[in-house]
C-alpha cells in the first residue's frame, strides 16, 4: 500500500467540485464574451476549431495515462513523461494543420483561421501531463490550475476581442497566456516528480502499450465526428452555432465528476473501496441539482448568452440529461480502471489486457459512439430532405445522444456494482429526485411568470441569479429534511469551513 491510501477522498472532491464551480462562473463569463461579440458564423467556426482540437489532443494519453498510474505507485516516470508528451504534441500539431487545411476545405471557414488554433497544442499537452502528475500523486492541487486557467482566460478575452478586436485569434491567444499561467502553477506542484532523469524505459513501455490508452481515445474520436459530419452535411456553420451554444449550460453539469477527482489515485495505491458508494452518492446530489438547475434556467441561460440562441433551449433540456449520464459513465469507467492490476503484472499477455477492465468499458463506449453516429448521420440525410427546422434537427441531435448514452451508464453501474460489490439505494436517488422535482419545479412556474426579460445585463442577470441562489437553496433545505446523507454532508461542508475559516484567522 502506497502513501497515496491517505488522499482524502470527500475533501478532494468537494475541494475540486468547489475549484469546478468557480470554472463554471468563470468559464460563463468568458463565453459571455465570445457570444456578445462574435457573430453566429465565427461562433460556429470557434466551435469548429475547438472539435478540431479535440481530435488530435487523443493522442496524449498515450504518456499521460500511464503517468497517473505509474506516479500514484510510487514509479519515478514524471520527466521521461513530461518529454515524451512535448514530443507527441509535435506529432499532434502536424496532424491538427493537415485536418484543418481539409476542413477548410468542406466548411465556409477561412484556412488561416483554422490553423491558428494549432499554437494551443504544445501547451495543451505540457498542461495536461503535468496534471497527470498532480493527479496522481496531489489530485487536489489540479483545481489550482484549473481555477488559474479560467481566471486569466476573461482579461485577456476582453482585451483581444472587446478591446483590439480580433475576434477568434485573440481569443486563441488569450487561451494560449491562460494555459501558460495554468502551467507553472502545474509545475510548482509536481517539481518533486520531475527531479528524476529521463529513463528510456518507460518510453519503451508508452510504445508498447500505446493502444490500451489509445483505444479509449476511438470513442471519443468517433463521439466528435457529429459536429465534422453535422457541418458538411449542413455546409454551414450557422446550425453548429446554435449547438455550441446549447452545449454551454449543460456542460457545467460534467463538473460534479470532480467530486470524484481522487477516487482513481485513491484506488491505484489502496485495496480499500469502501469510500466509493459515499463518493458516488455525492456525485448524485450535486448532480441532481446541477442537472436541474440547467433545465430550469435553460431558456434564460441562453438569453443571457445572446438573445439569437434563446429558441434552442429545449435542446439545453435533452443535453442537461446526456450530460449527466456522462458523467456517470467516466465515473464508473474510471472506477473499474482504478481496480484493474493487469498492468502490474510484466508478464501480462496482449489477450490478458483484452481481458482486462482497462479494455471492455472502453469496448462498450465504442459500441455507443458508433452506434449513436451512425443513427445521427442517417437521421440528418432523411430529415434535411423535408427541410426540417434547425432547431428540430438538433432535438433530434441531442436526443439520439441520450438515448444511446443512458443504457451504457446503466450498464457500467452493474459492472462496479458486481466488482466493487458497491450498492447505491435507491432511496437517497429518489429524495434528491423528488427535492429537486417540488424546488425547481415551483421555480420554473414563477420565474416563466414573472422573471422580466431585458437585453440590459446590468438588470437581467441580479435578477436570474436571485432565482437560481434561492432554488439552490431550497434544495439543500429539502434534501436536508428529506435525506441523512444529503443532511450529513452538507453538515460536514459547513465544518470544514468553520474550521478553514478558524485556521485563516
Amino acid at each position: 500500500m502506497t502513501k497515496l491510501s491517505g488522499i482524502r477522498i470527500t475533501y478532494t472532491g468537494l475541494l475540486s467540485f468547489v475549484g469546478g464551480l468557480i470554472s463554471i462562473v468563470t468559464g460563463l463569463i468568458f463565453t459571455l464574451i465570445i457570444t456578445r461579440t462574435l457573430s453566429p458564423e465565427q461562433y460556429g467556426s470557434w466551435g469548429l476549431i475547438n472539435v478540431l482540437l479535440l481530435y488530435v489532443l487523443m493522442i496524449g494519453p498515450i504518456v499521460s495515462y500511464w503517468t497517473t498510474r505509474e506516479i500514484a505507485r510510487d514509479t519515478h516516470s514524471g520527466k521521461t513523461s513530461v518529454l515524451a508528451s512535448f514530443g507527441l504534441s509535435v506529432i499532434a500539431t502536424i496532424v491538427y494543420l493537415f485536418i484543418a487545411y481539409v476542413m477548410s476545405i468542406y466548411s465556409n471557414v477561412q484556412v488561416d483561421i483554422l490553423l491558428m488554433g494549432g499554437i494551443l497544442i504544445p501547451a495543451m499537452f505540457v498542461n495536461s501531463i503535468l496534471s497527470a502528475i498532480n493527479l496522481g500523486s496531489k489530485p487536489h492541487v489540479v483545481v489550482y490550475g484549473t481555477v488559474a486557467y479560467g481566471l486569466t482566460s476573461i482579461p485577456f478575452a476582453f482585451l483581444f476581442v472587446n478591446v483590439l478586436e480580433i475576434g477568434i485569434i485573440g481569443l486563441l491567444f488569450s487561451l494560449l497566456i491562460s494555459y501558460c499561467v495554468s502551467i507553472v502553477i502545474q509545475f510548482y506542484y509536481s517539481y518533486d516528480k520531475l527531479k528524476n532523469n529521463f529513463n528510456s524505459k518507460y518510453i519503451k513501455k508508452y510504445l508498447k502499450y500505446f493502444w490500451i490508452p489509445a483505444y479509449p481515445s476511438i470513442a471519443i474520436i468517433v463521439a466528435g465526428l457529429d459536429i465534422s459530419i453535422f457541418t458538411i452535411l449542413m455546409g454551414s456553420v450557422i446550425g453548429l452555432a446554435y449547438w455550441i451554444a446549447a452545449s454551454v449550460l449543460p456542460s457545467m453539469i460534467s463538473h460534479t465528476g470532480l467530486i470524484s477527482r481522487g477516487v482513481y489515485a485513491k484506488l491505484l495505491g489502496s485495496d480499500k473501496k469502501d469510500y466509493l458508494e459515499d463518493n458516488i452518492i455525492h456525485v448524485l446530489f450535486f448532480g441532481i441539482l446541477l442537472t436541474s438547475v440547467v433545465i430550469t434556467f435553460s431558456r434564460a441561460g441562453l438569453y443571457v448568452l445572446n438573445p439569437i440562441y434563446e429558441f434552442v433551449f429545449p435542446v439545453v433540456m435533452i443535453l442537461a440529461v446526456d450530460g449527466f449520464f456522462t458523467v456517470l459513465t467516466n465515473i464508473f469507467t474510471q472506477s473499474l480502471a482504478g481496480i484493474e492490476n493487469v498492468d502490474k503484472d510484466n508478464t501480462s499477455t496482449f489477450k490478458d489486457y483484452v481481458k482486462s477492465k482497462l479494455f471492455l468499458p472502453p469496448t462498450l463506449r465504442l459500441i455507443q459512439t458508433c452506434t449513436y453516429v451512425v443513427i445521427l448521420t442517417t437521421g440528418i440525410l432523411f430529415l434535411k430532405n423535408y427541410s426540417v427546422s434547425d432547431v428540430n434537427l438538433l432535438i433530434f441531435w441531442a436526443s439520439i445522444a441520450v438515448l444511446t448514452q443512458i443504457p451504457l451508464s446503466l450498464y457500467l453501474y452493474v459492472l462496479v456494482k458486481r466488482n466493487l460489490m458497491i450498492k447505491i439505494k435507491r432511496k437517497h436517488i429518489l429524495n434528491y429526485v423528488l427535492s429537486a422535482v417540488i424546488v425547481f419545479g415551483l421555480t420554473y412556474f414563477i420565474s416563466d411568470h414573472f422573471l422580466y426579460y431585458t437585453n440590459n445585463l446590468v438588470v437581467f442577470l441580479p435578477n436570474l441569479l436571485a432565482y437560481v441562489i434561492v432554488s439552490i437553496l431550497g434544495y439543500f433545505v429539502v434534501t436536508s429534511l428529506l435525506d441523512n446523507k444529503a443532511k450529513y454532508l452538507l453538515k460536514s461542508i459547513l465544518k470544514e469551513i468553520k474550521e478553514k475559516s478558524v485556521r485563516s484567522k
